[in-house]
């Protein structure tokens, strides 16, 4: 019978040898099984190998990818530029409808409705800088300035307000506005002799706030000097100041009215204005005390003391320089010391008057400590009003060596001369003498020590190093050491 054999390549042959009953099902099974084997795994280890007349796979070809990436580029492409111009279509639409709706409330502001068109332009000119040219072009100031003439006290107040937002950030407009008369009318509204006797606070400030935004143009600062605008923002901002004291107060209307005036003060002829007015350098510095006010203050003063009837006007006034030299120990605001050590080195480099009464009112000292302890600019300012004052202290010490013969020589015409030789016969007068020298010499000390801590700080703040930086031993016994030598003058 015959029986398979599997031969050396793992194919499976026939052989026609005789087997027994048992054999042939024991051969059977082991056929079938790897029969069975072979199917499974695809074979039985022969596997496909390409010839020649069986041709190889295809490779994907990149060259054919490309028509279809430029046909997607362009396609995106088109697709953006349809979107670009829906959006200026859309944008177009916008503006087309914004013009129309300013020609309808520039049409309501002149023929039908003054008092909405008055609110309407107020709204739309209040944040839209496009919306303030364009109104002014299509002709609603002067209707504006018009409605400052009607008796409704509403629509005086919607036209100063509108009239205020049209000249935001927009000197055309704020040229167009004085030049439309509107300086003159706002001071009419604020006559205080009219029939109904005080007049309106709201329209008040209103004038107020638009003198404050109108100053702000060169040309017009002269036009609204010669008006008599100054004398109505004086004795407004005096009124207030008064009206404060009773708990009546508001202070963006003062903020508004010490703004205006400072803007004005910038064009010297408007100080002549300001200062023949009663008591008005008086009433600045008597209110420096008010650290709310005393910035704006110390600003306009700087201004009036550029012009010789202000600095005189500043030096009548009783204690005016105590006053300002009280202003220099004002740490806490560095801006109103550097504007108060301005105001006396501008009045001492032109008056000697001047720079004697600052000495005796004790400037030297507070100076002193300015320049070891005061911002950049109020040390500079310091160093030079120091310097300023040094020099007059020399003219008296010569004057006083060469007119007095025989007389007590002052301390720095006596370095070659025996300290002992000085000292009076009295014990308890040099021991006074000794002490007060003990205390200056301890002041100046202390004074040292803070200036070069101070120092330390900034630098350790320039070279970004830690804000609670403590400064070493050493560095401290170096600065227990020092002495008066390391002052900057």
């Amino acid at each position: 019978m015959a029986r398979f054999q599997q031969n050396n390549l793992g194919s499976v042959v026939l052989d026609h040898q005789p087997t027994t009953g048992a054999g042939n099902f024991k051969l059977w099974s082991t056929c079938r099984r790897k029969i069975i084997n072979t199917i499974k795994c695809g074979g039985g280890g022969y596997r496909h190998r390409p010839t020649a007349q069986s041709p190889a796979p295809e490779k994907p070809n990149s060259r054919s990818d490309v028509p279809q990436k430029k046909k997607s580029e362009k396609l995106s492409e088109l697709l953006r530029m349809s979107e670009l111009l829906e959006q200026e279509e859309e944008e177009v639409n916008k503006k087309v409808e914004m013009l129309e709706e300013l020609k309808r409330v520039v049409k309501r502001l002149q023929y039908d409705d003054v008092l909405g068109g008055a609110k309407e332009v107020r709204r739309l000119a209040k944040e839209d800088s496009g919306a303030r040219c364009t109104l002014a072009l299509l002709g609603a100031i002067p209707p504006l300035v018009a409605v400052l003439d009607s008796g409704n006290v509403d629509s005086q107040i919607a036209g100063l307000y509108a009239l205020l937002n049209l000249g935001i950030g927009n000197d055309t407009n704020k040229a167009a506005i004085v030049k439309a008369g509107a300086v003159h009318k706002m001071l009419d509204l604020i006559k205080c002799d009219q029939d109904d006797g005080e007049p309106n606070h709201d329209v008040c400030a209103g004038v107020i706030a638009n003198f404050l935004g109108l100053s702000a143009l060169d040309s017009n600062k002269p036009i609204i000097g010669s008006s008599g605008a100054i004398k109505f923002l004086v004795k407004f901002l005096v009124k207030m100041f008064k009206s404060s004291v009773n708990g009546e107060v508001n202070s963006q209307v003062i903020q508004d009215c010490l703004r205006a005036l400072y803007n004005l003060s910038l064009l010297a002829s408007n100080v002549s204005p300001m200062i023949e007015i009663d008591e008005f350098v008086l009433f600045l510095l008597a209110t420096l005390g008010d650290m709310e006010v005393s910035d704006r203050i110390l600003s306009i003063l700087s201004n009036v003391v550029s012009t010789p009837e202000g600095r005189k006007a500043v030096s009548g006034v009783r204690d005016s320089f105590q006053i300002l030299v009280d202003v220099l120990s004002w740490s806490d605001s560095p801006t109103c010391q550097e504007q108060a050590t301005y105001i006396l080195m501008v009045m001492a480099n032109k008056s000697y008057r001047d720079r004697v009464i600052m000495i005796e009112s004790g400037v030297t000292s507070s100076l002193l400590e300015l320049t070891l302890l005061g911002s950049t600019l109020a040390q500079k300012r310091a160093s030079r009003l120091l310097e300023i004052l040094s020099v007059d202290k020399g003219k008296q010490v010569s004057e006083t060596f060469v007119g007095s013969t025989g007389a007590n020589v002052s301390a720095p015409q006596c370095r070659s001369i025996d300290s002992r030789s000085l000292r009076s016969t009295d014990p308890a007068k040099d021991s006074e003498d000794d002490r007060i020298m003990s205390d200056e010499s301890k002041a100046v000390k202390h004074l040292v020590q803070q200036s070069l801590h101070s120092n330390m700080r900034r630098i350790a703040k320039r070279a970004n190093l830690p804000q609670d930086f403590v400064p070493s031993e050493h560095f401290k016994s170096l600065t227990s050491m020092s002495t008066s030598k390391s002052l900057p003058f």
